[in-house]
């Protein structure tokens, strides 16, 4: 009985460090780069526009970047701006994988864009809008709720923890059971 609890713990334990780990920037070639870059969505069809984002977030990239690939046509990305949009060629290979090259300041970094099979409903990105600032929520930590709702939910966590503490407990010979 003690196995399982220990198996379930480190289980535990394992899925909390995977989800909580930050997601890594997938590149192509081992360059590090001051600035991030990637393309979205990552995978196309023949036809269908891409988004490509810049992060200038930490003064990585401060001139104008270019963005080069067999896919599509090289794309300049003003020093304002942080995202462009470009459509893959017609022509692209389905299924085949194809490098595309962020290139800022002299410093180059690159990633993969997978070309898929026609879809007739293959929604286009939305391209997002780094520019802009956040906008936030209804603000306050109880925004929606009402004290009724938070009191059953206290009330089920409680009783879920409770229940499984009993369950999970040894049993001996004087309980009964």
């Amino acid at each position: 009985m003690r196995a399982i609890r220990v198996a379930s713990a480190a289980l535990l334990g394992l899925t909390a460090l995977t989800f909580s780990a930050p997601a890594a920037v997938a590149t192509g070639d081992t360059t590090i780069t001051p600035f991030g870059f990637s393309v979205l969505p990552s995978t196309v069809s023949a036809g269908d526009q891409v988004t490509l984002l810049l992060e200038r977030n930490h003064g990585g990239c401060k001139g104008s970047a270019t963005v080069a690939s067999a896919v599509f046509d090289t794309v300049v990305i003003p020093p304002h701006k942080s995202q462009a949009t470009v459509a893959v060629d017609w022509d692209v290979k389905p299924g085949a994988v194809y490098k595309v090259t962020f290139t800022c300041d002299g410093v180059s970094g690159s990633t993969v864009l997978t070309i898929a099979g026609r879809h007739p409903f293959t929604p286009t990105p939305v391209p997002l809008n780094p520019d802009r600032g956040v906008h936030a929520g209804e603000g306050g930590s109880f925004a929606g709720f009402d004290v009724k709702e938070l009191g059953m939910g206290a009330l089920l966590i409680a009783g879920s923890v409770g229940a499984a503490y009993h369950l999970s407990r040894r049993r001996t010979g004087d309980d009964g059971a």
